[in-house]
């Protein structure tokens, strides 16, 4: 699958359940760390698994699996690293505290909902 292709499925995850504000910023001319950073929104702890969960299943029934997945126990801030395509959920005011939009802002905001 190509960048584009996972972020597109990884958004299309999360709108299905629901995420809240879902943003798509494509990086590649920023940084090396991705080609894509996808951030959403939580209404609860619960949700924010949900979310995680859904992506990884809807991406591993395509043969991908995450390099690595980080804060899922506390579930305020949950990373899912695709390599080219980093997955951010956030739940509650945690998302307005690290402000990932303002600091990726250079980067292109793409709509793939």
């Amino acid at each position: 699958m190509t960048p584009l292709e996972i972020a597109k499925t990884a958004v299309k995850a999360l709108d299905e359940k629901k995420a809240k504000d879902i943003q798509a910023i494509h990086v590649t001319k920023v940084t090396v760390l991705a080609d894509y950073f996808i951030i959403a929104g939580a209404t609860s702890n619960t949700q924010a698994k949900a979310l995680v969960d859904e992506v990884e299943f809807q991406l591993e029934q395509k043969g991908l699996r995450p390099r690595g997945i980080e804060g899922y126990a506390e579930a305020s801030w949950i990373v899912l690293d695709y390599g080219s395509v980093v997955i951010h959920v956030f739940y509650g005011e945690t998302r307005e505290f690290y402000s990932l939009e303002r600091l990726w802002a250079d980067g292109e905001p793409i709509d793939l909902i």
